[in-house]
């Protein structure tokens, strides 16, 4: 960090600079201009734009400089690797500084969980900023590992590297009042506060809104984002693996509202990290669908940075971070280079080998289930079963009537009709807590699915076509300390060991990806047709997105937010 004294000395070009950028294009995000320019830097800190002497240049021969991608929303365990094998994926596609919500292993941990994330992201080359959890659980109908009171959190509005309170998903709870959920918003007036109500409207979003909700990332149209905007929040347009609405929600925006929107990506898996990209992605899709350039980088940049108060970061201007990509495309940026805090971090998409220091602590286990207490058989009753009909590429999912096929006074799978069992089994406290249930709309034709991930309590999802396959794939699951398994029968075909917290590998994230594509390989032999069943399966069991999901403590109707009979005559 430059003090005042000295960084006035550079600004005024009383002393070379340590690094000038020369002969690049800044893309000045403020005045929507691109301006040739040099740009001074020492030590972390932009010092001036214009000319300028240093100790070291780096010509840029034309090259495009922006401020560093910011991701507004993202969970980084859904990378199934912690924050500094995170960073070697989106570092080099120019992602300078995410915020994050360590929900899914303070799910699993508590307090824990988000200690071990502050300490495996300190010292590394990505900005990691922290919104407090505030769903752990998400909701009563549900068993976590953890619970965490507005005491809890309170102490985290002290840290400088926490900026408010994490998407409130308990809506129902914002909405009509409940204390618990209100003790927690209390506890954060004054601070920032994201949102999470997929598909609430009218009076029930106005009362949202009062509550002091900052923002939205749930939005799956342009009419619902539109609302949502107008009530004051900003919208943060999501592309994640399984929650694909950037395409979508681009109508929305205008030259007049964008400064009223941003980039996140939720949850993204790491070949779609590896592959495509992160917020560099979504920056060239919107491009190319006919955004505005400057437009789609501000939202990638100064947008998040001005709503979430980080005013040191965002813009090319003196006296900010040197957080910086240089590009040679405007109509498609691909950061050559990129740096974050005045220090070259990547280039040409590879990491640049630093003295980053990695704090992995050891975490207990936390797979614990009574397996003597599983029994995946559902007697038959007459009449239709509530089913999950999976949405492709959505989060929100429908709710569907069928007559299960029947054996033995039991109801079953029926792979011919995609109609498949599926389980979740509670994992933390070896309690016994069991769903049953059926889904539509996964594809498997044979075998089945078991996975430790699931959003947000993370206990574990089985689905299969039948019940052998399940126990296997569930049974390898916890063998593993936690995982992702395709199982047929009594052979286990493929699996993803995470044992860290059930949530995240301790290896490489290329190591991974290659465990997760063959993984998903089995399952799509097996029949699956989805791009990525396991992240499909993740948020079946999370009960704050509509329409119909499974915990562990059965069946919820979403939109009447309660527990609900598996058959549909029984209530």
């Amino acid at each position: 960090m430059v003090n005042l004294t000295d960084l006035l000395s550079y600004a005024r070009g009383d002393q070379p600079a340590e690094l000038l950028l020369r002969n690049g294009r800044v893309i000045n995000v403020h005045s929507a201009e691109v301006i040739p320019t040099d740009v001074a830097i020492v030590h972390s800190r932009i010092v001036g734009i214009g000319s300028y002497e240093a100790k070291e240049v780096i010509d840029l021969d034309g090259a495009f400089v922006a401020p560093g991608f910011i991701d507004a929303h993202v969970h980084v365990e859904s990378s199934l690797v912690p924050p500094a094998e995170f960073a070697r994926a989106v570092v080099p596609r120019g992602t300078t500084t995410v915020v994050t919500d360590p929900h899914e292993i303070a799910n699993v941990l508590g307090l824990d969980g988000i200690r071990f994330m502050f300490d495996n992201a300190k010292r590394g080359p990505l900005s990691m900023y922290v919104m407090a959890s505030s769903c752990v659980p998400a909701t009563t109908m549900e068993t976590s590992g953890a619970v965490l009171k507005s005491h809890d959190l309170a102490p985290f509005r002290a840290d400088p590297w926490v900026l408010g309170l994490a998407e409130v998903m308990n809506f129902p709870g914002v909405v009509h009042g409940d204390p618990d959920v209100l003790e927690k918003l209390r506890a954060f007036e004054g601070s920032v506060v994201d949102g999470h109500s997929p598909g609430l409207s009218g009076k029930e979003l106005v009362a949202y809104a009062a509550a002091g909700i900052h923002s939205d990332h749930e939005c799956t149209t342009v009419e619902e984002a539109l609302e949502k905007l107008r009530l004051g929040m900003t919208i943060f347009i999501r592309e994640a693996t399984n929650a694909r609405n950037l395409e979508t929600l681009l109508p929305l925006v205008t030259t007049e509202n964008h400064h009223r929107i941003c980039f996140c990506t939720d949850d993204r898996q790491p070949a779609d990290l590896l592959d495509q990209g992160h917020i560099d992605y979504m920056v060239r899709t919107a491009i190319a669908r006919g955004i505005d350039p400057i437009v789609a980088i501000r939202m990638a940049t100064c947008n998040p940075a001005s709503y979430f108060r980080l005013h040191d970061r965002g813009a090319i201007t003196p006296g900010r971070r040197a957080d910086i990509i240089v590009f040679d495309d405007l109509e498609a940026p691909s950061p050559r280079l990129v740096l974050r805090g005045g220090r070259v971090v990547a280039r040409d998409g590879v990491m640049v080998e630093g003295d980053w220091e990695t704090v992995v602590h050891p975490l207990r286990s936390t797979m614990n289930i009574a397996w003597d207490a599983v029994d995946l058989t559902i007697p038959a009753q007459d009449g239709r079963a509530r089913v999950i009909g999976i949405v492709p590429d959505q989060l929100v999912t429908e709710q569907l009537l069928e007559e299960p096929s029947t054996r033995a006074g039991n109801a079953v799978a029926d792979p011919e009709r995609d109609l498949l069992k599926m389980a979740v089994i509670e994992r933390h406290r070896s309690s016994g807590a069991l769903g049953k249930g059926f889904v539509h709309g996964l594809g498997l034709t044979r075998g089945a699915l078991a996975s430790s991930v699931a959003h947000d309590h993370h206990n574990l999802v089985l689905i299969g076509a039948d019940d052998e396959s399940m126990l296997t794939a569930g049974r390898r699951a916890d063998e593993l300390g936690g995982g992702m398994v395709v199982a047929e029968g009594s052979e286990v075909k493929a699996e993803v060991p995470l044992p860290l917290a059930g949530l995240m590998s301790d290896q490489p994230i290329e190591v991974v990806r290659d465990q997760l594509d063959t993984a998903i390989g089995a399952a799509h032999e097996l029949g699956s047709t989805l791009h990525d069943p396991f992240m499909a399966m993740s948020f079946l069991a999370l009960e704050v997105i509509p329409s119909l999901k499974l915990t562990d403590q059965g069946l919820v109707d979403v939109d009447r937010f309660e527990l609900v009979p598996l058959w549909a005559d029984a209530g």
